[in-house]
């Protein structure tokens, strides 16, 4: 009896090893519109489609800001008539930061700051929250508000990095060193490039349309002190 229990637990404590081990050395991983391949120390990444998507958002998006005249109150109307919840508050700065979101997009959580987020928006109790727009009351830098519209419509159109995990490696890289990445597996560490590559996008859109009004030094400084993210 005593040798089928040690039988038992080394069988149990196998499959622990042999489960993790399979985490660290998964292959390939996939999303919405890519995927990334491991093959003798190469690594190869399909995403053609994520990159058709791309110029498409940016196109979109180059449009609907053009025609807003980068007003940022008829690009919360817009976002707003698409279905996702805006919500102005005083001190949503300082609100958000008890879960390090910032202000502009907040994608959908999960958990106690789901469960955070719903109840400061008056969106009811659950341990999951759709994603929403969150700006203090209030006059929106229009370059700022560029930059957050730039990832929600990204969002809408379903480009990777914005789930839940992907979202919050991204909060944990932006507040920590690079020893977070010693221990991710595949599909961390893509989830986590994608968030970075999004938001890296938006800031070089809202560059594009700063430089051509105000000029690349002078904005740039402005996003900086404004706390944009990526910066």
């Amino acid at each position: 009896m005593f040798q089928k229990l040690i039988y038992l637990f080394l069988q149990m404590q196998e499959r622990a090893l042999t489960k993790k081990l399979n985490k660290h050395l998964k292959m390939s991983s996939s999303n919405s519109t890519s995927k990334t391949v491991l093959s003798n120390g190469v690594t190869m990444t399909l995403k053609a489609e994520t990159e058709k998507n791309k110029e498409l958002v940016k196109k979109n998006v180059t449009d609907i800001v053009k025609s807003c005249n980068n007003d940022p109150a008829k690009l919360l109307a817009y976002i707003e008539s698409k279905g996702t919840k805006v919500v102005k508050m005083a001190n949503a700065d300082k609100i958000l930061a008890v879960i390090k979101e910032e202000e502009g997009l907040v994608t959908g959580l999960k958990g106690i700051e789901a469960i955070y987020i719903n109840i400061i928006t008056n969106s009811g109790i659950s341990l999951k929250s759709k994603p929403m727009f969150i700006m203090r009351e209030g006059n929106i830098d229009p370059y700022y508000m560029a930059h957050q519209f730039y990832k929600w419509y990204a969002l809408n159109m379903k480009l990777p990095g914005f789930d839940n995990l992907s979202q919050k490696l991204f909060k944990i890289y932006l507040n920590s060193d690079d020893a977070i990445l010693s221990n991710l597996n595949l599909d961390e560490m893509t989830g986590l490039k994608e968030a970075i590559n999004r938001d890296q996008e938006a800031t070089n859109f809202a560059l594009e349309i700063a430089k051509a009004k105000e000029g690349g030094k002078k904005v740039l400084d402005k996003m900086k002190n404004d706390g944009s993210a990526n910066i």
